[in-house]
């Protein structure tokens, strides 16, 4: 990360363009590969390091302190997820075609599940639809918020193709090669004023008659929703282990700039109480975040998903606040050069408000647990 990834930040901000850094972004994977971690979090079966969930955890904390660590290693989102389903569920044929260059580093994919016109808060409610038409499927419908879709070489599709089933079993998982007829990239949504590129956007996608074999499904028929869940377990703990590693170098940062920046002739920002609370706080957050992290990976491992769901559901929002409040606080320590480009909090600020939203809105997360709780104790809520 020190020789290979941080140096990157600085021509990232720099040139303002993510595949502009390709080549080095190339050669920072090729190091990684050297050492046996690319793909960490995948078996070795399927080409990865074969990491368990806690040792990817601990991982993904390092890599996330750089936006570009992940990516480095190969086990940036939403590939990493894609792998896990496709390891899972794909057939053969499909983890040849697909999990195979990806597990790579070949090629890239993204996952279409957020539509613009429908609540991404209820993953049970989508418009998107796949029909069957003799031996292939015909996928309809618009999605956003698809990350990665801008260079991807395929999509995971959440589409409607059983509208007669329960809520939870109406929706299957669809592969759709990304240079089918009727594929439509219609944009990268500027978030906070940055459109991005590459991997580092967010598209909308229209998938306008998309015509792929029925053999494209990924699992049952009408099990989308119970893959979808699979998926988001680790991948929470994938993603609260990055935010640690964001909050723990803002927190270095913070913390650096306290003891150096002078506000008056030989008197340092640290000097001043309220610096000093919010150290203090920051400290207590973070080391509480990821001891609650780390076990939630632990029981994941131990009872499994189902067991685990509560404490999935609290280190969702309970690791996003902390990682906004030490954001926060690091970039106000750091006065205006914080909301500049000059130091890299300013990047982290402006793409991760998003963590409180993406993955389950984090007050859909407190009224499950709440809900979940309150029936042990009698309430039907």
């Amino acid at each position: 990360m020190t020789r290979d990834v941080y140096p990157l930040e600085g021509l990232l901000l720099e040139r303002k363009s993510f595949k502009a850094i390709l080549p080095e972004l190339s050669a920072a994977r090729e190091a990684v590969r050297q050492v046996g971690l690319f793909a960490p979090q995948l078996g070795k079966a399927h080409g990865g390091a074969g990491l368990s969930l806690t040792e990817h955890a601990r991982l993904s904390e390092i890599l996330g302190r750089s936006p570009l660590g992940h990516y480095v290693f190969g086990c940036q989102a939403p590939d990493a997820g894609n792998m896990e389903i496709l390891a899972l569920y794909g057939t053969p044929a499909q983890k040849e075609q697909w999990l195979a260059p990806l597990a790579a580093g070949k090629l890239r994919s993204c996952f279409s599940m957020t539509e613009p016109d429908l609540p991404g808060s209820n993953p049970t409610w989508l418009g998107t639809t796949a029909t069957l038409d003799g031996e292939h499927w015909v996928v309809r419908g618009r999605k956003w918020f698809t990350t990665a879709a801008d260079g991807a070489a395929f999509a995971i599709v959440m589409a409607v193709t059983e509208p007669d089933a329960a809520p939870h079993a109406r929706a299957s998982m669809i592969i759709v090669p990304t240079d089918t007829p009727g594929f439509r990239l219609v944009r990268n949504i500027s978030v906070m004023g940055e459109a991005g590129e590459d991997w580092a956007s967010h598209a909308e996608v229209h998938y306008d008659g998309c015509r792929v074999p029925k053999e494209s499904i990924l699992g049952e028929r009408g099990a989308g929703f119970f893959i979808a869940q699979e998926r988001l377990g680790p991948g929470r703990i994938h993603h609260a282990m990055r935010w640690l590693g964001i909050a723990e170098r803002a927190f270095e940062m913070m913390c650096s700039r306290a003891a150096k920046r002078e506000i008056a002739p030989g008197k340092m920002l640290g000097e001043k109480q309220i610096i000093q609370t919010w150290i203090a706080e920051s400290r207590a957050e973070i080391d509480a975040a990821r001891v609650y992290v780390l076990h939630t990976a632990w029981r994941i491992e131990t009872e499994g998903q189902h067991e685990a769901r509560d404490a999935v559901s609290g280190i969702k929002f309970f690791v996003a606040d902390v990682l906004s409040r030490v954001l926060d606080r690091a970039v106000q320590t750091h006065g205006a050069l914080g909301v500049t480009d000059d130091t890299i909090l300013a990047w982290f600020y402006r793409h991760e408000r998003a963590a409180h939203i993406y993955d389950g809105a984090d007050e859909v997360h407190k009224a499950s647990l709440a809900k979940r709780i309150l029936r042990g104790y009698g309430v039907r809520a």
